[in-house]
């Protein structure tokens, strides 16, 4: 179907062909369209035009006026104050427009008219580490992200560039060598939320052991340490008998990994998995080419990039290591082949990267180098930085012993508390244990992606699970409650009462309110994904909630007083609200629970 155009866009269009009309030496100049509270949208862009050809603002703002024709979508305009234009569309237009966007399966969001590869690279956990709180902001906004895209068209490919290659390796596999059953033990307790995601529990218990017990006598006893440093060599050589048990240590922490997302609610392919090690084969090839071409000079026997800008505190050039001067190789050897994997083989047209924001200036050193080498195209790849997660102290999220908090911790405190809000709330529902189970989840694991997504991701957040599950206020338990709500009304409806719009009928404010907010939804998603901002789409759910909220105490829907083309057209205001709620959410990555 062809992309529903919403009644802003046929307003500005109108306006934009008036102005043109009314002085044609502008015909570009933008009428500055916005929503209003004193009509439904107001025009500003005439003060700025009058002001460039010296002329008076309301006189052009009133031949503006004139140049307007007849049309169905404008019921009302004035000229106000020193030249705004006070915008009133019509009720009919409205109802309109709601119904050809509710004939869309995707209620009018249109597909990009130049999509293009998108390689977004989120949820980097370490290999034979659990996740912690940490790890939760780059896995939630980047599904979100993601998701956001793929509904505009893009094609993306999703890379999880996991911690899987590096000096731990050796201690890891020297260990494994020496105590060849020591991931063939299962644990004796699982190690996470109360029994949930054993499988994958039981692979982090086992992960645990092994490193806790490799790192103890890589501390203590020289001998191994060296043997350790000896095997990771083997290992980046290609040793059949160490890659082996490599694999097992990677193997094990993917079963953990898939435990923690199916948890979190998010789909995590295999393929989409691919680690450092996987662009190993490749970094010789990006050190010779950095050397040869110039990009990169030996410093003390590293290969560096340096920059003009980026100095240390004593005023000394900070420059960016490729290869150390033993050889090896860090994180931005990697990197650098990633892009271009990513570039030359993916054939992608745009890297976003969800990267905690401290780690701003190391990308940026990493882009600039693949741009001067000729791997990356300017303006080709961007860092989408996030804050931090805080306490309530205002520092980083600690538990009282002061480490990090593990991920399935939260989760399962999160269900938990969400499992009380769930049982307290359904009690008139009859609701089996294992339907409040399932609820808990959906309610507890979205109030925690809400809670991320509803701020924009370079800010820092409070970490607060009292106020993430309340019922009141900005949270996913209140938009999950609210179109759990318009279900049930969408349910009592009686036989014969359908959702239909009736453009004939005129509307209160409330429901003028909410008609108005709804057809902002295909504007909102639209621009949520170009900009990569997923925050805007969940500013506008929540006030479509809130909208909603008041329509349903203003606006009887089945006991509408204006008989039988009312209930219909307040049903159909509910069943638009409801969709553009679940398909919202979705887009978010969180569930809508039909009853709630």
């Amino acid at each position: 179907m062809a992309s529903v155009q919403s009644l802003s866009a046929a307003v500005h269009q109108r306006l934009a062909e008036a102005l043109s009309a009314a002085v044609p030496e502008s015909a570009d100049a933008d009428p500055l369209l916005r929503r209003s509270d004193r009509a439904d949208f107001q025009a500003n862009g005439m003060l700025a035009l009058a002001k460039k050809l010296k002329g008076n603002p309301r006189e052009l703002a009133s031949k503006v006026v004139a140049a307007i024709p007849a049309n169905d979508e404008i019921k009302q305009i004035e000229v106000s104050g020193p030249g705004f234009l006070n915008i009133t569309v019509s009720d009919a237009a409205l109802v309109r427009t709601l119904a050809a966007r509710a004939a869309d399966g995707r209620l009018g969001v249109p597909y990009k008219t130049d999509p293009g590869t998108s390689v977004v690279d989120y949820a980097q956990p370490n290999v034979a580490k659990e996740m912690h709180v940490g790890h939760l902001r780059s896995t939630v906004i980047g599904d979100a992200v993601v998701n956001l895209l793929e509904h505009r068209g893009e094609k993306v490919v999703r890379r999880h560039h996991i911690g899987d290659w590096g000096t731990q390796f050796g201690m890891l596999t020297q260990y494994l060598i020496e105590h060849p059953h020591e991931l063939d033990h299962a644990s004796d307790t699982a190690a996470g939320d109360g029994g949930a995601d054993v499988e994958g529990n039981a692979a982090m218990a086992r992960l645990n052991r092994l490193y806790k017990a490799s790192r103890v006598l890589f501390d203590t006893d020289p001998e191994f340490k060296e043997r350790a440093r000896d095997r990771l060599v083997k290992l980046q050589g290609g040793d059949a008998q160490t890659l082996g048990l490599w694999h097992k240590i990677v193997d094990e922490s993917k079963i953990y990994f898939q435990g923690v997302y199916a948890r979190l609610d998010v789909e995590i392919a295999d393929e989409d998995v691919v680690g450092e090690s996987a662009y190993n084969d490749d970094l010789h090839a990006v050190v010779k080419d950095l050397e040869e071409s110039g990009v990169a000079v030996r410093s003390e026997g590293a290969l560096c990039v340096f920059f003009d800008d980026v100095k240390g505190p004593d005023g000394t050039p900070t420059p960016l290591i490729v290869q150390k001067s033993n050889g090896g190789f860090g994180y931005a050897a990697t990197d650098l082949a990633a892009i271009r994997n990513r570039i030359g083989d993916l054939k992608a047209d745009t890297l976003l990267y969800v990267v905690d924001a401290r780690q701003a200036l190391h990308f940026r050193m990493v882009f600039e180098t693949a741009q001067r080498a000729g791997w990356l195209p300017e303006g080709a790849a961007r860092q989408l930085p996030f804050g931090t997660v805080l306490g309530k102290d205002g520092k980083p999220f600690k538990t009282r012993e002061g480490e990090t908090v593990r991920l399935v911790d939260l989760l399962g405190e999160a269900v938990g508390r969400a499992a009380e809000v769930v049982r307290e709330k359904s009690e008139n529902l009859g609701l089996s244990e294992a339907e409040i189970t399932e609820r808990a989840s959906q309610v507890g694991v979205g109030a925690i992606k809400y809670a991320d997504l509803s701020n924009s991701m370079t800010r820092d957040y409070v970490f607060d699970l009292d106020r993430m599950v309340s019922l009141n206020g900005d949270t996913s338990v209140y938009l999950q409650y609210a179109y759990a709500r318009i279900r049930s009304i969408l349910r009592k409806a009686p036989e014969g009462a359908e959702p239909v719009a009736k453009a004939e009928l005129s509307l209160e404010p409330a429901e003028r309110a909410l008609a108005l907010h709804l057809d902002d939804f295909a504007d909102t998603v639209a621009g949520a994904a170009d900009l990569y901002e997923p925050h805007k789409l969940a500013a506008y759910l929540y006030q479509l909630a809130s909208l909603y909220t008041t329509f349903y105490d203003q606006c009887p829907v089945l006991k509408a007083e204006g008989g039988p083309d009312q209930v219909a057209n307040r049903l159909f205001l509910c069943d638009l609200t409801a969709r553009t709620l679940h398909q919202g959410m979705a887009l978010l990555g969180i569930r809508t629970p039909e009853r709630l």
